[in-house]
């Protein structure tokens, strides 16, 4: 009878541990997840893939941030962009602000805008 009490008492060991393991994973998940930052870039209505392209060519420079993803057609209307997100999670204040000093160069930018996970 005591075998099967500690082979009952360390599979429930075991099951703690492993439920543990599986909390603390997903907190880490949860944590790189939450320290995400974007900023996302609003353009004037019929902007197009080319022009947004050449804005985000201009400013590909700045330290810190990196667009998410190519530029692509993101209305309704074929070879329009409304947006881009920029990843901003390893920028600094000075690069998004060195950012957002570049694109407001551009007429057709209407909008910047910082964006973390769990904002509306």
């Amino acid at each position: 009878m005591s075998g099967y009490r500690g082979a009952a008492r360390s599979a429930a060991w075991l099951a703690v541990a492993i439920t543990v393991l599986a909390v603390a994973g997903g907190c880490a998940r949860l944590d790189a997840a939450l320290g995400q930052q974007w900023i996302v870039v609003q353009f004037a209505p019929g902007t197009t893939v080319a022009a947004a392209r050449r804005i985000t060519a201009a400013c590909a420079t700045v330290p810190g941030v990196r667009l998410a993803g190519p530029v692509r057609p993101t209305s309704a209307q074929p070879g329009v962009v409304d947006s881009v997100r920029y990843d901003a999670t390893r920028a600094s204040d000075a690069d998004m602000a060195d950012l957002q000093t570049c694109l407001e160069r551009f007429p057709a930018v209407q909008g910047i805008t910082l964006t973390q996970p769990g904002d509306g």
